[in-house]
C-alpha cells in the first residue's frame, strides 16, 4: 500500500440514513401529487359529465314541452275549426293565434303558405292551409298531372299505374315486374294512394321532382335554398322558392255528403233521383218562397210522365252549371250562395277550392292553361273583398269570359274547404326542445257527428328547422321575444 494512500473516510453518522428518508418523503410527495392529479381529474371529468348530462335532461325536458305544446295545439286547432261560423270556410289566420303562441314554457307556430302566387317567400307565413286547394291524386287524370312542375309522361304514367287496380298497365306505367328488379324489391300498390308521401316509391321519382328547392318542406327560401350549388338542394339561385309537386298535391280533398241540418245534399247529374228533386223543391221554397222556387224547378227539371216522375236535368251536373240555369229563372248571385251548400255534384272526392288554389293548381283543370288561371287569381284577389265572392262558385263566370272553359272546369271545382293542414313547430323553454308534427283536420263529416277527425299525422322534426331566420335569430341563447 502507498505511504501517502489512505482508506475512505465513512460518512458521519445519520447522513445517510438522512438522505434515503428524503427520498422516501419526495417519491410519497410526487405519489400523493398525482393521486390528487387523478383524484382531480376524476372530479373534472365527472364534473363535466353532469354538466352535459344536467344540459341533455334539460333538453329533454324542453323537448317534452314542445311535445306536449304540439297536442295541445291539437286540441287548440280542433275546437277552433269546430266553432268556424260558416260550414266549409277556410279558417282566417287573423281569427286564432298562430305565432309563438304560449302553452305552458312552451311555444308553438302554424306554418303557413302565402297566398301570392311566386312570392319570394323569404320570410315565414303563420297559419292553416287548405288541403282542397290541391289536386287530388287519386282522382286526377293524365292531362291534370301533366301541367304540374317538373312532370315527366314516364312519371305521369307510373302514377296513374300505381293507383289503378288493374295489375297490367295500359298507359305504359311501371308495374310490379319493374319495382321487382329493384333493391330492395317491391310490387306495384295497384290501389288508391293512402299518402303523399307514397310517391317516393314510384319509379324514376327522385327527391328533385318531390320537393323542389324546399327539402324541409317549409315554403320559405331558406339560405342554403338560394344558393346554387354551394349547399344542398340544388337551387337556380333566383331568390324565388320553386317548390315540388308535393306542395301541389293531396289525398284528402273530401266535401260531405250532408249538410249542417244533417240532410242528405242534393245530387246534381245523372246520378239524381226523384227525391233529390223533392229535397231540392222543399230548400229552395224555404230560402226564396213558393214563387222563385216553381220558376228554378221549371228551368232545372225535366217534365214528368204517366210513368216517370219528374227529374233534374241530368245535363246540370254540379253547382255552378246549376246556377248558369237558375240565373235564367231570375236567381241572384246573393240567392245562389244561400242554396249552394244544400248541392252536389256526382263526386265529392277530389274537388278543388277556386278560391284557394294558386295558379298552377288551377291551370291543371281542363281547358286551363297558366295565362288563364292567373287571370282567374288576379279576379279573386281584386275583389277578395266582395262577401258574394266568399266559399262559393259564382264569380268563375265573371273572371273566365270563355263559356266553353267555365263548362269544363265546372265538375271539377267548389267553393268550400273541408280539410285544412296544420304544420305545428314547437320549442320549449329557453327556445330549445324543437319539434315538429304536421296534423290533417277533416270536418266534412262533423254533420251530424259533430266532431273534428284527425285523419293524418305525420312527424316532420327531422327534416330541421323550418321557423326561418328571424325566429331563430329572436330565440337563440333563450331569448324568448316573439
Amino acid at each position: 500500500m502507498n505511504a501517502t494512500s489512505h482508506p475512505p473516510c465513512p460518512p458521519p453518522a445519520g447522513v445517510g440514513a438522512a438522505a434515503s428518508g428524503a427520498r422516501r418523503r419526495g417519491s410519497v410527495l410526487v405519489l400523493v401529487m398525482w393521486i390528487l392529479f387523478g383524484l382531480i381529474s376524476i372530479t373534472l371529468y365527472f364534473a363535466h359529465s353532469m354538466s352535459y348530462e344536467l344540459r341533455a335532461s334539460d333538453n329533454r325536458e324542453a323537448g317534452l314541452e314542445a311535445e306536449q305544446a304540439i297536442e295541445g295545439s291539437r286540441r287548440y286547432l280542433s275546437l277552433m275549426i269546430s266553432n268556424i261560423s260558416t260550414y266549409g270556410s277556410m279558417p282566417s289566420p287573423l281569427n286564432y293565434q298562430n305565432a309563438a303562441v304560449p302553452i305552458g314554457d312552451a311555444h308553438v307556430w302554424f306554418i303557413g303558405r302565402t297566398n301570392a302566387d311566386n312570392a319570394p317567400a323569404t320570410t315565414p307565413t303563420w297559419g292553416l292551409r287548405d288541403e282542397n286547394s290541391k289536386i287530388n291524386l287519386n282522382t286526377a287524370n293524365s292531362n291534370m298531372l301533366a301541367q304540374l312542375p317538373r312532370m315527366t309522361p314516364d312519371l305521369i304514367n307510373s302514377i296513374l299505374a300505381w293507383k289503378s287496380t288493374n295489375t297490367t298497365s295500359t298507359t305504359g306505367g311501371a308495374e310490379s315486374d319493374t319495382y321487382q328488379r329493384l333493391s330492395p324489391a317491391y310490387t306495384c300498390k295497384n290501389a288508391p294512394f293512402e299518402s303523399i308521401e307514397e310517391l317516393r316509391l314510384i319509379y324514376n321519382m327522385d327527391t328533385t321532382i318531390l320537393y323542389g328547392e324546399d327539402p324541409n318542406q317549409n315554403g320559405i327560401l331558406d339560405p342554403n335554398e338560394n344558393d346554387g350549388e354551394l349547399l344542398p338542394p340544388s337551387d337556380n339561385q333566383d331568390g324565388r322558392l320553386d317548390p315540388g309537386i308535393l306542395e301541389y298535391v293531396t289525398i284528402w280533398s273530401r266535401e260531405p255528403s250532408m249538410t249542417t241540418n244533417g240532410s242528405a245534399r242534393v245530387t246534381l247529374g245523372a246520378n239524381s233521383t226523384a227525391a233529390d228533386l223533392q229535397n231540392l223543391q222543399t230548400n229552395m221554397q224555404t230560402l226564396f218562397g213558393t214563387s222563385l222556387a216553381n220558376q228554378v224547378l221549371a228551368r232545372v227539371s225535366t217534365g214528368g210522365s204517366r210513368t216517370a216522375p219528374p227529374m233534374l236535368n241530368p245535363a246540370i251536373t254540379c253547382p255552378l252549371i246549376f246556377y248558369q240555369y237558375a240565373q235564367r229563372a231570375g236567381m241572384t248571385q246573393a240567392q245562389f250562395v244561400l242554396i249552394e251548400p244544400y248541392l252536389r255534384g256526382t263526386s265529392l272526392n277530389g274537388l278543388i277550392n277556386i278560391n284557394t288554389a294558386s295558379s298552377i293548381v288551377i291551370s291543371c283543370l281542363p281547358g286551363m292553361d297558366i295565362n288563364t288561371a292567373a287571370q282567374v287569381v288576379a279576379y279573386r284577389t281584386s275583389n277578395q273583398g266582395n262577401t258574394l265572392n266568399q266559399n262559393t262558385v259564382s264569380w268563375v263566370p265573371n273572371a273566365i269570359t270563355d263559356t266553353s272553359v267555365v263548362q269544363r272546369i265546372a265538375p271539377y271545382i267548389t267553393g268550400r274547404s273541408y280539410q285544412y293542414t296544420a304544420d305545428v313547430a314547437a320549442l320549449g323553454h329557453d327556445g330549445r326542445g324543437y319539434r315538429r308534427t304536421k296534423f290533417i283536420f277533416d270536418v266534412s263529416n262533423m254533420y251530424p257527428t259533430g266532431t273534428v277527425s284527425v285523419v293524418y299525422r305525420q312527424d316532420l322534426t327531422h327534416l330541421g328547422w323550418a321557423l326561418g331566420k328571424q325566429v331563430r335569430d329572436r330565440w337563440q341563447l333563450g331569448k324568448k321575444t316573439p
